[in-house]
Parts: C-alpha cells; structure tokens; sequence
C-alpha cells in the first residue's frame, strides 16, 4: 500500500526552507515546477487570477498545486500589478508562462520586476522560447516534442509514433530544465547580487534530452527512423511481449551477461538466435513473443523476480502504487485521501515533505500578505470549482 504521511515527517522543513518562490498562475510544466520546488521545502506563493479556472480538475485535486500557498489577483485591474510588483520584491525566484510580451503588457515583465528586486530570478516557461518565428503561436506538448525529434523516436516502424501522455515535453523537456536555471541563476543571484531571466523553452529542454543520440547517429551507430535501434524496440530484448492475460512484460536484457540470464529463465533454447545478429532479429522476436503468450504477467513476474534478466511488468498507475519495492521506498503517499507521488529524490538531512494538500484560489490571501509583509486586500469570493 501507498505510504500515508505522518505528523512527524511533515515537519521536516526541505532542502529549500527559506526560499520565496512566486508563481504567476499558469498550466502544465510552470506549476510542476512550482510544485517541484514547493516539495523540496521553498514558500511557493502562487497568483491565481479571480474567476473559474480554464482548465483542469476541482483545485482540491490538481497536486501541482500542492505545499504551496494561493492569492487572488487581478493582474487587469489597476492595483493588480502593483501588487504582484510588491510580491516580486520579497521573492528569491518568480515563475511565469505567458506567451512572450505577455507578461510585460500586464505590467509584471522582467524588467520592471527587476527594477524592484535587482536580485530576483525571473524564469520564463514557454513551449518555443522567448525568440525565434514560432515564439508567439500556440502549442503543446506534442507538438514541441514533434518538433524536437523526439516523439519520432517512440512507436514501432511500421506504425504511428505512440504519444507519451505529456510527461516527455512538459515536464521532462520543461519543467525540470526550468528548475535546474532557476537554481543556477539563483546561485549565480546570491553570490552577485545580480539576478537575471532564465527562458526555459520545452523545444530546447526536450532537444537537450537527445544528447546522447546525436552522438550515437555522428558515430554511425543509430539509424534516424523509428523502431530499429537499440534503445527504441528495435532490438528484440529491448521491446515490450503481450503475455497470455493481455498484459505486457518490458524487456531490458541489454548487457549480454543480463541477456544470458533472460535467455534461460524464459528457455528460449539452445538453437535461439545470437543476441547481436541483427539479420536473425525478427525470427528471435518472434521466438521471444511466443514465449512470453504461454503465461500470464503475474506468472512471469514470478519467474524473473528478484534477477538480473531486466525484465519487468508493465503495470498501470494504480498498480505501481501498490508493487512491493516502490512500497518499501515509499515512492508513493496517501496525503488527507489522495494517493501520490512522493516529494523526490531524497535528501538524507533535509527531506522534502507534503505539509499542505493543493492550496484553493485564493486561501491564503491574508496569511502571505503577513507574512511577505506586502499589504493586500481581502479577496473576493473565491472562484467555484468543479466537481
């Protein structure tokens, strides 16, 4: 069962403690990123604008929003600005994902942030960047990784590129690129006292991820289509088998010492085919293929648990919540009703925790005005929610 947080563990302050973070609401990879800081112990305040949300669950259940603390503002009044302005002031690092010009129309742009706050990180999260021809158009994940290269290296070769919900371009390619400047620039901040813009754009997150297949296509040693590489399922012990239940096992056999070890437990037999002869790879796949239709998941589980053939089942999100070693670790936490992913990675002194479940537009408009000491006034009523 999913880890449930305790008392104890949630006074742990994280890594961050201190921190000031604003985040001017957004979707997708700026909140993530928020949240990732949030989790690591930082005071993310984030600006919620009055009205419904555009998109997106009941708040109470959106967990990109969790550990952090919600203002109402309306950055299109004539106050809203200021007030953001007054908040950028007391903040270590700011976070936004307008579209570029944005953010200066409404009168909260980097420039005039830092005027007020000559120290202050001010990270721009966008899918094509702050420059370049499509720097004002629309998108989403999936057409940033399109672009990128990158969604064209998943699926099999003779078929459509598989979509990897948008974990790959928003988060991978985004919002992480965006934390690792964030804190770079920070430290570049608390030894200068210079602050700076940080424009994370997904299309050049997601582009660095390639690195090491470029250097492998420079060498001659990965083929540019899908489907027939080592690393993409193009190798038959590097692919995922339907079992006989329906369900799939992932394959990993990589190294030839693992291989030999996934040969033998799934008694593919002696007159196989060798692991690298490529020109007997479809019969060796097929040969895998069938043996891996006799049993069902939970039987092959069985079989490689606790070896070294890497191989592993595929299991849906709930089930992964449950599996005995994510378990063990508590990669997953149950936090007032809601199953989760834990705070990551993991810090020996200073762990980061769930102290708040996702903060409600608005909550904690007078609490921050205390305590970042910036005089707000009270918020409206409180936007209605979904659900």
């Amino acid at each position: 069962m999913a880890a449930t947080t305790t008392a104890a563990a949630a006074g742990s302050p994280g890594p961050l403690a201190g921190l000031r973070v604003l985040e001017l609401a957004g979707i997708g990879p700026g909140p993530f990123a928020a949240m990732l800081l949030a989790d690591l112990g930082a005071d993310v305040v984030r600006v919620d604008r009055p009205g419904p949300p555009p998109i997106g669950p009941d708040p109470a259940f959106d967990l990109t929003n969790r550990n952090k603390r919600s203002v109402l503002v309306d950055l299109k009044s004539p106050t809203g600005p200021g007030l953001v302005l007054d908040l950028a002031a007391r903040a270590d690092l700011l976070i936004e994902g307008y579209r570029p010009g944005v953010a200066e129309r409404l009168g909260v742009g980097p420039e005039a942030c830092l005027a007020r706050n000559p120290a202050l990180v001010y990270g721009r999260m966008t899918g094509w960047g702050q420059s370049g021809p499509l720097a004002a158009r629309a998108g989403h994940d999936i057409g940033y990784t399109a672009t990128t290269g990158a969604l064209g290296l998943i699926g099999p070769p003779d078929g459509p590129p598989a979509v990897p919900a948008n974990l790959l371009g928003d988060y991978a390619g985004g919002s992480l690129y965006l934390v690792v400047g964030l804190l770079a620039a920070l430290r570049h901040a608390e030894r200068t006292g210079q602050g700076q813009v940080v424009d994370a754009a997904i299309v050049d997150g997601t582009a660095h991820l390639t690195s090491i297949l470029w250097g492998l296509l420079a060498a001659g040693q990965w083929q540019d289509r899908r489907g027939v590489n080592l690393l993409d399922g193009g190798a038959p012990w590097y692919d995922t088998y339907r079992t006989a239940d329906g369900r799939h096992m992932a394959v990993g056999a990589l190294e030839p010492q693992f291989y030999a070890e996934f040969a033998a437990l799934l008694e593919l037999g002696p007159d196989a085919p060798a692991q690298y002869d490529p020109a007997r790879w479809p019969e060796l796949r097929t040969r895998i293929a069938e043996r891996f239709a006799e049993r069902t998941q939970a039987e092959w589980t069985a079989v490689f648990e606790g070896t070294d053939a890497c191989v592993a089942p595929v299991l849906t999100l709930r089930q992964a919540a449950e599996h005995p070693h994510l378990a063990a670790r508590a990669t997953y936490t149950t936090h007032q009703g809601i199953t989760q992913p834990a705070p990551a990675p993991r810090f020996s002194a200073t762990p980061g925790t769930l102290r708040r479940p996702p903060s409600r537009p608005g909550e904690h408009t007078a609490e921050v005005a205390a305590d970042w000491q910036v005089p707000m006034p009270a918020p409206e009523t409180a936007p209605e929610t979904a659900g």
